[in-house]
């Protein structure tokens, strides 16, 4: 098991000695210590970074593609030590793990192809005196930070475009799962990745460490994934320099299920959009808001559903739900489903901490829950369901779009023409048009409000990662 930071192509201990622990959270126990980096480590790094950028950038793209073909070989081919290291350190349930790492392997394999892809143009200028030659550019030393809850797929969908475009990049994982993260530069390493390409930066130190290499001229591009409240104090932070951001942030995800709906695939999708991760996903359907006259037939169907889900250690098979990342994420899911009910909510299923070592909670569903409640209001991040009945379209449009944030959305109804419909008309990113699952490699991920700049994944992901350079040209 890697627990060292990993810079220039080195193992190397932190700094000044410090080392962390990294905990199971299906029992508390600790599981492996980790080098926790420092500002000096950090700007190592940078260093590291830095002097890789050119080679790295005058790799032949094809060249780039292949040995990001390789990395996603090798994912492939480990997939079992990669899940079972995810459930280890996340609590993730073993086939949850196994879906992370077949979704994260796949971003190199998207981007393997792209990476010829960085096409320019040329036009003529519209008064004809010249021509206008675009060339794309990589953006340079990227700064990246990744958060818990998919320590493998937030890795790879920000390392592949940026090693795609030939930027080289340091990874900041977060502190609770940094041996996923370790493990991956480790296995880039091996598929061929030159040393300072990839440089993995563990540390409790996260303020400090991102904020000097925010700092350093070097940096041109942070890509953050994690909480509205931590992006926009980064944004701040970025804007003293103007270094290119982008920022998948928080969600409030509204699943909207009208009457002429197939209910039985509305509840199945319910539980893919609710319970992927346990609902510590920035995807997870956060508020189900349900046409009156098949609310309470969909409240019982997604309560019995959700009872019946095996709940226990994420490294053992048959568990469905595993623990919740740490004890703070428990005490605040139940903070917010039992204001909840303090506030008229009815508990179909669930409701509290089941009595066992562990962070964990019981799959909740509660139903009639107040539109002012802060379970709908907050992000979860816990398996929680909140129900809450409408009558109008209109109405479900209101609902739906009375939050900050916008990254995605779920409709489930038998009318085709109402769900474009609201594809267009609901606040978000992304939309799950009758369907639970909205994630993909090939396709733009990213929100709109306060959900974030930018997007990951498909063409525009490497775009993200790439400057346009005008040359005016007369021949």
């Amino acid at each position: 098991m890697l627990t060292e930071l990993r810079i220039a192509g080195k193992r190397v201990p932190a700094s000044d000695g410090g080392r962390f622990g990294v905990v199971d959270p299906a029992s508390g126990h600790e599981v492996a210590t980790v080098a926790d980096g420092t500002v000096p480590d950090a700007l190592a790094a940078v260093d590291a970074a830095a002097a890789a950028a050119e080679p790295w950038a005058a790799t032949p793209p094809r060249q780039r593609g292949e040995i990001l073909r390789r990395a996603f070989e090798l994912m492939e081919q480990r997939s079992e030590q990669l899940a079972a290291l995810i459930s280890l350190e996340s609590g993730k349930a073993l086939a949850d793990a196994r879906a992370e790492v077949s979704y994260a392997a796949e971003f190199f394999r998207w981007y393997s192809e792209e990476a010829v892809r960085a096409s320019g143009e040329v036009t003529t200028a519209p008064s004809g005196a010249h021509r206008i030659l675009v060339l794309r550019r990589p953006v340079g030393v990227c700064v990246l930070v990744t958060p818990w809850n998919f320590p493998a797929a937030m890795a790879t969908r920000k390392i592949g475009p940026a090693l795609a475009a030939g930027c080289t990049v340091v990874l900041k994982p977060a502190s609770d799962t940094p041996l996923t993260a370790l493990a991956v530069g480790g296995l880039l390493e091996e598929a061929g990745v030159p040393d300072g390409v990839v440089n993995v930066l563990p540390s409790r130190h996260s303020g400090e460490v991102v904020s000097a290499m925010l700092r350093d001229p070097r940096v041109r591009k942070l890509s953050f994934t994690g909480s509205t409240e931590v992006g926009r104090v980064l944004l701040r932070e970025a804007a003293d320099r103007v270094v290119n951001t982008s920022m998948e942030l928080g969600g409030n995800a509204p699943f909207l299920v009208f009457a002429d709906a197939d209910l039985e695939a509305a509840v199945e999708g319910a539980m893919v959009a609710k319970m992927r991760n346990a609902g510590e996903a920035c995807t997870a359907a956060n508020r189900f808001y349900v046409q009156a006259p098949v609310a309470d037939a969909f409240g019982r169907a997604l309560a019995e559903r959700m009872s019946a889900l095996v709940v226990g250690p994420g490294t053992d098979p048959d568990t469905q739900v595993g623990p919740l990342v740490n004890r703070e994420a428990v005490t605040k899911v139940d903070r917010l489903v039992r204001d909840a009910v303090r506030a008229g909510a009815r508990t179909l299923a669930g409701g509290g901490r089941p009595d066992r070592p562990g962070f964990f909670y019981e799959p909740t569903v509660v139903a009639d829950v107040p539109e002012d409640a802060p379970l709908l209001r907050e992000e979860i991040f816990g398996p929680v369901a909140p129900i809450v009945a409408f009558g109008t379209e209109d109405e479900a449009v209101r609902m739906a779009n009375d939050t900050e944030y916008g990254l995605v959305s779920y409709v489930y109804t038998g009318d085709m023409a109402r769900g474009l419909r609201l594809a267009e008309r609901i606040e978000s990113g992304m939309v799950g048009l009758n369907r639970g699952l909205v994630s993909d490699p090939a396709a733009p991920f990213g929100g709109v409000k306060q959900s974030g700049v930018g997007r990951e994944g498909g063409h525009e992901g490497m775009l993200d990662y790439l400057e346009p350079r005008y040359v005016a040209v007369d021949w």
